[in-house]
């Protein structure tokens, strides 16, 4: 390891594990060389003791912090019994325990699920579950939209286009309208989430008429805030519209919760901030703390048009994963986690606007509960130079904080864990200014 000064502290670089590193692909772009030996709520350590303090969450994983007392002791529990039941052959109580937690958080109407591992994987089973159940082919998804990197889902994917470049040919049937990003408005209106102009929901209804018809879109798939596309959360108007446009179509609307679900943005799941409700919800990444487990919610009365055995898979749902996600569900419901990621979030959207006062580089502060984005001015006077963010992300490593950027315009976002304290925040924050300082001088 090699010490260096960084912002008046000593900041270490790990150059430990090189020869095992380079067995690894490069394919993986990494933030940091740090090597993690343990995490325990918002803070992880490396593997010569330095602690930094977590505002990435593992890319909105562990909202119930890393290793939480209860989910740890539920699959240490789990793995002495039982690790893998093969779903096909046996049920197996942590899955069937999992879908009554599940149910009672979900839209009531929504009253079956199928059980996966990853986001991508439960994307794929919305698109075959909307294929078999509409027998409509096309799918209508939108610009700065993430929804996996499988053949299908990277075609459906529209935030950057290294995730789909030289890997064609794409999934066809897939059509891209323009999402409610009112920040960057085509006709100037910026309300924020208040209230739409309309423009997407007009450009939708002109897609339907000039590349896909009704009769052949079976669904549209929209994240209810944007992911990799910046945080941006669209406004009721944009959300009611869409599903207006379904019922009027005969199509599904199909909310991509994997970034969002799980209390997020300070509720249980992100619809609940306009209310609509989906034909089918699709979830993963915080449902069980850390551990691989993903699924869809839909009702029985699109499930029976599923074909039994023309879908399925080997280690889906985990029985270990499974009682980890029972956990998870109970420390949410238990421990006012969703509570606290509604008032932290506030916290610290009120220590950025304040900064914003400060900084005229800041162009937005946006996002609900603890999913917050920031993003910088990349044009006019206060513009910051391309690459700003993610030099601010590699920058912030060095002050004992993880933080990531997104979306192809100059963002960075605040992910931390849903019981982070009042005071991690404050904590995180200072950290922050540091590192945006320093950034300031030399970029």
């Amino acid at each position: 390891q090699i010490m260096h000064k960084a912002g008046g502290a000593a900041a270490v670089v790990q150059t430990a594990f090189g020869s095992q590193k380079a067995k690894l692909s490069p394919v993986w772009s990494h933030l940091s060389d740090l090597v993690v030996d343990s995490a325990k709520g918002s803070w992880v350590t490396t593997t010569c003791g330095r602690k930094l303090l977590d505002f990435s969450c593992g890319i909105g994983v562990t909202n119930t912090g890393h290793c939480h007392p209860r989910v740890v002791a539920a699959a240490q529990e789990q793995a002495a019994k039982l690790i893998h039941g093969q779903i096909n052959i046996v049920w197996h109580k942590p899955a069937l325990e999992l879908v009554d937690e599940l149910q009672e958080v979900v839209p009531p109407q929504l009253d079956q699920f199928f059980l996966s591992n990853s986001g991508a994987e439960a994307i794929e089973a919305a698109v075959k579950l909307t294929r078999h159940a509409t027998g409509k082919p096309n799918i209508i998804t939108f610009q700065g939209s993430f929804h996996g990197r499988t053949n299908a889902t990277m075609s459906l994917t529209q935030s950057k286009t290294v995730y789909r470049e030289r890997y064609g040919p794409l999934m066809s049937g897939v059509h891209v309208a323009p999402y409610a990003y009112c920040h960057r408005c085509p006709v100037g209106c910026k309300n924020g989430t208040e209230g739409c102009c309309l423009y997407p929901l007009d450009e939708v209804r002109k897609m339907l008429k000039q590349q896909t018809g009704p009769q052949e879109t079976g669904a549209i798939l929209l994240e209810p805030v944007l992911g990799e596309g910046g945080y941006v959360m669209p406004p009721k108007e944009f959300m009611h519209g869409l599903r207006k446009i379904c019922d009027e179509n005969n199509m599904l609307l199909i909310c991509d919760e994997i970034q969002t679900g799980f209390g997020r943005t300070g509720k249980y799941f992100a619809i609940e901030h306009s209310g609509v409700v989906p034909d089918i919800l699709v979830f993963a990444k915080g449902i069980a703390s850390g551990f691989p487990l993903s699924g869809i919610a839909a009702s029985s009365s699109l499930h029976k048009h599923w074909k039994t055995g023309s879908h399925g898979g080997t280690y889906g749902p985990n029985a270990v994963s499974c009682a980890a996600g029972v956990a998870t569900q109970r420390v949410l419901k238990e421990e006012g986690l969703i509570q606290n990621a509604a008032e932290r979030g506030e916290q610290l959207r009120g220590i950025l606007n304040e900064m914003k006062k400060t900084y005229p580089i800041f162009s937005d502060v946006r996002g609900p509960g603890l999913m917050v984005g920031l993003e910088f001015h990349d044009q006019g006077p206060n513009k910051v130079k391309p690459g700003f963010a993610n030099a601010l992300s590699k920058k912030l490593v060095e002050h004992d904080l993880l933080l990531l950027n997104t979306s192809i315009f100059e963002t960075v976002r605040f992910i931390p864990p849903l019981n982070v304290s009042k005071q991690e925040i404050e904590t995180g924050m200072e950290r922050f200014e540091k590192g945006l300082k320093d950034v300031l001088k030399s970029y």
